[in-house]
């Protein structure tokens, strides 16, 4: 019998077969260990004390080195627990939340968001991602042959105006329209409007948005620099528009039958 032909003595496919499943659940295993890098170990309603990480294990800290500048490590220490003005509806753990408060503002259901940086968005070159176009303009410009948002009356669910369109946020890196700037017909104030909840009606020259009120539009967060939108400012006017699909009105948070 011929010596070193292993071929004649194991079945290739078959060990070929065995070790891709044996790499594959090691693939996993790691993909869903280094997954766990943001919001583990999970907070129980339970105890402080239990700590809520599942298999496998949270891996140890890695730090990220970030593309203009700093670093960042995950997992990384966790804050103290952010007090929520909800309660439970019954006793028993994982019963949903009643919001206490006011809901839209109070970060609560729909209406929550994550703890951002408060720092802008940049593009790959360093620049802002996210800017009006007062700021943009000439590079960018709108298309002529759809209706220009800006002189429109944004109009809530109950077709009651919050104030008037000034001006169209873009994205640079994209590019599209991430926001409408509205004006406030009470004290002209300045808030922001995503783009995913209005409805541009050309013919009507009107904004409407289905998901808050016309008074609404002047408790919407504020933006700390006029020409600039931070992550973390991006996600409370979201999730203000977002919550008001369910706590707008206390119809919207009745049953539907």
């Amino acid at each position: 019998m011929e010596s070193g032909a292993i071929t004649s003595y194991f079945d290739v496919a078959q060990v070929t077969l065995y070790a891709f499943w044996v790499f594959f659940l090691g693939l996993m295993l790691y993909l869903r260990r280094e997954d766990k890098r943001e919001g583990y170990p999970l907070t129980s309603d339970r105890s402080p004390h239990v700590r809520v990480e599942g298999y496998p294990a949270t891996p140890e800290p890695k730090i990220f080195k970030l593309a203009h500048g700093g670093t960042y490590e995950a997992p990384n220490t966790r804050p103290e627990a952010v007090k929520i003005l909800a309660e439970p509806v019954w006793s028993f753990p994982g019963a949903p939340l009643q919001p206490t408060g006011d809901p839209m503002r109070d970060a609560v259901g729909p209406a929550s968001y994550a703890n951002r940086s408060d720092e802008p968005d940049l593009t790959i070159d360093g620049t802002l991602k996210i800017v009006p176009l007062r700021v943009a303009a000439p590079e960018f410009s709108l298309e002529s042959r759809d209706p220009d948002p800006r002189g429109m009356q944004a109009i809530g669910a109950d077709g009651k105006s919050g104030g008037t369109i000034c001006d169209v946020w873009i994205d640079r890196s994209e590019p599209q329209v991430r926001y409408l700037e509205v004006v406030l017909t009470a004290d002209k104030r300045h808030v922001l409007l995503p783009i995913g909840l209005a409805k541009v009606h050309g013919k009507a020259r009107q904004v409407r948005v289905q998901s808050i009120l016309g008074h609404h539009f002047a408790d919407v967060p504020m933006l700390r620099n006029p020409d600039q939108v931070t992550l973390l400012e991006e996600d409370k006017i979201c999730a203000y528009y977002a919550g008001g699909t369910l706590y707008a009105t206390p119809e919207r948070q009745e049953p539907l039958i």
